[in-house]
């Protein structure tokens, strides 16, 4: 079963590339379902969660509003920049600030994992930077787009509470007053995440494949430098700012990663045409490859280190 949550960037783009070639084999996956998949990714994530995982942020404020800072700061300002640059559609261009100015994704905690960084900051990252989404994603998407398309802030405010808060609140109190439920659902709520990630993904590209294929270049250099630039510039700056490579290679993942699910599910509710779901979901592909190659990299960088370190006992 962790081989399969380890191999999800390989479920991603292998549906991806299924949803381009023939998309009715995806897009019966649509509306409510998508909406549904992603409430039940977060409240795999709020069972996940104790009560005692919220103090961490006062073990480790430092570093956690470092991390939330750059998460909203860095993508937010690379969305807006990238749409400019590459000339995107309007659409897409909203799509790409729109799935910028969320906050990180579940999957991020996995990364971390593999990649033996630090999984209690990137949980608690995850925790803090979804529950500042609700003011923050709704705003920042105003700022960095509201100028190429109407946001309705209060719609993006409401959806996020309806698909992010309520699931994982839930969760929280799951995991807190029905302990026996909650062991036996984590056991298979990993996979369930990983199937409903693919799902939404390829269902979004498989009903745009028309528009993908004739953007060309543009679309996919905008979405793969807006994370290839967040995992770089969240790395630098917080290295500039203090933190230890452990540290900062955990908020490099944390600032690259974003959960495009709610981006997808944000733009289907609150955008009139799809065209604008199209660039959170190739978002998810394009985040989940850069990270899974960061991910075996500092891996082995990390075996050998310890086997260097272990020679010179």
């Amino acid at each position: 079963m962790n081989r399969i949550v380890a191999l999800f960037p390989v479920w991603v783009l292998v549906a991806s590339v299924i949803a381009l070639i023939h998309p009715p084999v995806f897009t019966w996956f649509s509306g409510s379902l998508i909406t549904l998949g992603l409430g039940v990714i977060m409240l795999g994530m709020g069972i996940t969660l104790e009560w005692e995982d919220f103090k961490r942020v006062l073990t480790m404020p430092g570093r956690v509003v470092l991390g939330v800072v750059l998460q909203f700061g860095v993508m937010p300002f690379l969305g807006w920049s990238l749409g400019y640059l590459f000339g995107l559609p309007r659409e897409f261009a909203v799509g790409l600030g729109l799935v910028a100015c969320c906050p990180g994704g579940t999957a991020s905690n996995v990364i971390c994992y593999l990649a033996r960084l630090d999984v209690a900051l990137s949980v608690t990252m995850t925790s803090v930077s979804t529950l500042f989404a609700v003011v923050l994603t709704p705003f920042l998407t105003a700022l960095v787009v509201g100028s190429r398309l109407h946001v309705d802030t209060l719609g993006l405010f409401i959806s996020i509470v309806q698909v992010i808060i309520l699931p994982v609140a839930v969760g929280v109190i799951m995991r807190r007053y029905m302990r026996g439920l909650t062991q036996r659902i984590l056991t298979v709520m990993p996979v369930l995440a990983v199937l409903f990630i693919t799902l939404i993904v390829a269902s979004v590209i498989g009903a745009g494949r028309n528009e993908i294929l004739m953007s060309g270049f543009a679309l996919l250099g905008a979405v793969f430098c807006l994370h290839a630039g967040g995992f770089l510039l969240g790395y630098v700056l917080a290295r500039m700012a203090g933190a230890d490579t452990i540290s900062a290679k955990t908020i490099s993942i944390e600032v690259g990663m974003q959960n495009s699910g709610l981006g997808v599910v944000l733009a289907r509710q609150n955008f009139a045409s799809p065209l604008v779901a199209i660039a959170p979901a190739l978002s998810s592909l394009f985040h989940s490859v850069i990270a899974s190659v960061l991910a075996g990299i500092w891996r082995k960088l990390a075996g050998e280190n310890m086997e260097s370190d272990q020679k010179s006992h």
